[in-house]
């Protein structure tokens, strides 16, 4: 894919570097670009590929920077602040658009303008990295399996650590205390309810509720009505409940900074993801599957980077490949198979 022209924005941040250094490894050459000039800069010289800065606050400069990239890979978050901005961008050039975010209400706003999209040709692919490649890819396989499935559960297992953009994140989403999906309607929860046991490939696990992407995207690219979405839950502490308010959140997001970027090249390596989820019919018959990945981080990377060449693939890259424009999520845009082009994830197909 060396003839046509990508960017990774947001590169000198911990996940864009990371989909930097890959696609470099691997004989890519994306186009660097954040509003940082020396950090971007710095990153570019090292890897011997272009850059570009510019703030998504300059619209302008926005639009002219997009205007010769086919595909952009927006890594720059909070994205609840500049997703929108680089959307509106994409769309005025007709570039496409593919986030790593984690946040519903960027979930949300993307799938939402689906029309202007297809009216514009681009296609909005959200939730391009762990968030949420394999649980909603994971949902759609289950989901074929049994059509008519009306409940869906999803349990993961992500260890190694965060990076400081996700710990930020996630400050805000504890804050808003749990979700799940009744009948359609996002239901508020209290966190880590309710709570299961869960057989993942590994051993069984403990684990509660939690406001995952897949509450917006999983119902997007299957419309089953009832989502919960699993993962390990620390137990209740006094922070945990004084974190809604602002000021300890402050508090807290100023630690974070003081925190190393992110996972270590080796605590990635030697950490890996475990995903199981069911899906229920009416009539109680259910389906069930796993997998199994690398790091989380690792994985984004690598969805990032592939999700970017699949975008480009023929037609000069302006018409998504196989990809129809519009908003999408990972399932949609590139059905459940996209899962076993990604390094080291194995699929457990379902089974009864």
């Amino acid at each position: 894919m060396s003839h046509q022209r990508w960017m990774i924005y947001g590169a000198n941040g911990y996940t864009g570097e990371l989909v930097a250094r890959l696609a470099a490894r691997r004989g890519d050459r994306p186009l660097l670009a954040g509003r940082n000039a020396t950090a971007v800069r710095a990153l570019a010289d090292d890897l011997g590929l272009d850059h570009v800065v510019f703030d998504l606050r300059d619209a302008a400069a926005t639009r002219r920077e997009l205007a010769e990239v086919d595909v952009v890979a927006h890594c720059a978050g909070p994205f609840v602040a500049t997703s929108g901005p680089m959307v509106d961008a994409c769309l005025a050039t007709g570039t496409h658009y593919l986030d790593v975010t984690g946040e519903h209400p960027v979930f949300e706003a993307v799938l939402a303008r689906s029309d202007e999209a297809e009216a514009a040709g681009v296609v909005l692919l959200t939730g391009a990295g762990f968030d949420v490649v394999p649980t909603d890819c994971l949902a759609n396989l289950l989901h074929a399996a049994l059509p008519d499935a009306t409940a869906l559960e999803l349990a993961f297992s992500a260890p190694g650590g965060m990076s400081r953009g996700t710990a930020t994140t996630g400050l805000a989403l504890n804050a808003g205390g749990g979700r799940r999906r009744i009948a359609g309607v996002m239901v508020p929860t209290p966190m880590g309810t309710p709570a299961r046991e869960v057989p993942f490939p590994s051993k069984v696990r403990r684990v509660g509720a939690v406001p995952w992407g897949d509450l917006v995207t999983a119902h997007h690219s299957t419309r089953i009505g009832d989502i919960v979405v699993y993962t390990r839950v620390p137990a209740p502490s006094l922070m945990s409940r004084l974190i809604r308010f602002a000021p300890v959140r402050a508090l807290a997001a100023r630690a974070i900074r003081r925190q190393p970027p992110g996972p270590s090249a080796e605590t990635r390596a030697a950490t890996k993801i475990e995903v199981w989820g069911e899906v229920r019919n009416a009539a109680g018959e259910t389906r069930t599957a796993t997998l199994t990945g690398p790091n989380a981080y690792d994985l984004t990377a690598d969805a990032v980077h592939r999700a970017a060449e699949h975008l480009l693939a023929g037609t000069g890259g302006r018409r998504g490949g196989a990809v129809t424009p519009g908003a999408h999520t990972p399932g949609t845009a590139f059905g459940p198979n996209f899962l076993t082009r990604l390094d080291q994830v194995t699929v457990h197909a379902p089974k009864r």
